[in-house]
């Protein structure tokens, strides 16, 4: 691989590991919030439980989140010397924003986890407040950079010098609040959904005990509900964000949905896969004028094709596959919530079936699949340039020649970090079991623990 492809790879891996953890971090408050404020509203300890045992687990991912979000920003630095030139001079309110987000979330994340016990029920739900407002804020403020790469405002380079520089109108441009939006509602999604794997998978070894099986199928439908409102909030943003590259990047969506010629009555293609010689999507299934409508709202809207630009601005055309698997998991994810809603709160049922449980506890993992498929979709279908048609990549990558040595060492890394991070949790539950909190610790003798 060349250096350009290498220094993506190493900046894509850091960020593909990173964003499991910020994701999490900024999903799991929200669904410790829900749970204070439920143990608040009826008293019933079980929530309590849970906003202590999510707490824990939220330590120790935010343990891993700040250095590895420390090892993405030093990388922007070295491997992208000529995009931070431009970022330093025009989108540098972010970056100095953030900052206090994450002192507000360090500083009540602290608060609430080492005097919980010590300040007033008031003062808890402030406190997680907190921490979700200030990890919601990081997240958005360091997203909007990658809105402006796509959406560029505030400035102008003439003759390679950059001018009129405006770091407000930088910092709102176009896509922002549609991109602080997605990235917040999707987080609080994916948060959800990976309480409802744990909880799935604890129903399933503890069918015997009752208290300890009522105790998950609390979070579970907990996570259920918010889940299920997000995911739904995260396909209507994803809508608004289709017809963002719609008006802002044309052949971004056209490589998408993998439109070579531009027409109206557009129809959108699920699955399948682009070919580039044919230019068409082999094995998909059209749903006739359905894309113009998702771009425009109307069935008359004209959508660009990829032929009407030169070839060399086009995107990887695999970003069809990536858009489908966003869209097919947020479906699959939407339908889950609603069934399993209805099975439990109308039907009456007290269990679940196994198949209904098996897609509780793969709905986690789903969820995160689809952040990533997000992530390099938005990032891979931006190329070939850093700054939509300001910055080619290529121009402002670093002239280093040992990245290929540093991709090698920060991937081994990585992997000895999660191992790390699933020990350190599995370790720590195990020698606490939730057993152990329920009814003032202990339960009926006559329950069966299976762990």
């Amino acid at each position: 691989m060349d250096d350009l492809v290498l220094a993506r790879s190493l900046f894509g891996t850091t960020m593909g590991f990173h964003i499991i953890f910020a994701t999490l971090g900024v999903g799991l408050p929200l669904m410790i919030l829900c749970a204070e404020l439920l143990f608040q509203k009826t008293k019933d300890q079980d929530y309590a439980v849970m906003a202590k045992r999510w707490t824990k687990g939220q330590a120790v991912l935010l343990g891993v989140a700040i250095p590895t979000g420390t090892i993405a920003g030093v990388q922007l630095a070295l491997l992208w010397p000529g995009f931070m030139e431009v970022i330093g001079r025009v989108m540098s309110l972010p970056f100095q924003i953030e900052i206090y987000a994450f002192f507000i979330e360090a500083l009540f994340m602290s608060i609430y986890v080492y005097a919980a016990d010590r300040i007033s029920p008031k003062m808890r739900i402030f406190s997680v407040t907190l921490v979700l407002i200030g990890a919601s804020a990081s997240a958005v403020l360091i997203t909007n950079v990658h809105a402006f790469e796509g959406t560029p405002a505030g400035f102008q380079i003439e003759n390679g010098e950059i001018v009129d520089v405006d770091p407000w109108a930088a910092f709102f441009n176009p896509s922002f609040f549609i991109s602080a939006a997605h990235v917040a509602v999707s987080a609080y999604m994916t948060g959800a959904f990976m309480i409802s794997t744990i909880a799935a998978f604890k129903m399933l070894k503890n069918k015997r005990n009752e208290r300890v099986y009522l105790f998950h199928r609390k979070a579970l439908m907990l996570s259920l509900i918010v889940g299920g409102i997000f995911s739904l909030l995260t396909a209507l943003n994803g809508h608004e964000s289709a017809q963002m590259l719609h008006e802002y990047q044309p052949e971004k969506l056209a490589a998408a949905e993998g439109l070579f010629e531009t027409q109206d009555y557009a129809p959108l293609a699920i699955g399948g896969f682009t070919d580039r010689e044919t230019q068409e999507i082999k094995f998909a299934i059209e749903i006739p004028w359905a894309l113009s409508f998702l771009a425009g709202n109307s069935f008359e809207t004209v959508v660009i094709g990829l032929n009407d630009f030169p070839e060399e601005y086009w995107p990887p055309l695999f970003v069809h596959t990536l858009f489908n698997g966003m869209v097919l998991i947020g479906s699959f994810l939407i339908f889950l919530s609603i069934a399993g809603f209805i099975w439990h709160k109308f039907l009456k049922k007290q269990h679940f079936p196994k198949l209904f449980m098996y897609a509780f506890v793969i709905a986690g993992p789903l969820s995160l699949l689809s952040i990533e498929f997000g992530w390099i979709f938005a990032c891979t279908g931006r190329q070939p340039w850093v700054i939509y048609r300001i910055l080619a990549t290529e121009d402002v990558v670093t002239g280093s020649t040992q990245i290929g040595i540093l991709f090698l060492l920060f991937s081994l890394i990585y992997v000895i970090l999660a191992i790390a991070v699933l020990a350190v949790l599995k370790y720590y539950f195990k020698r606490h079991p939730v057993e152990h909190e329920l009814d003032g610790g202990s339960l009926q003798q006559n329950h069966v623990s299976i762990t």
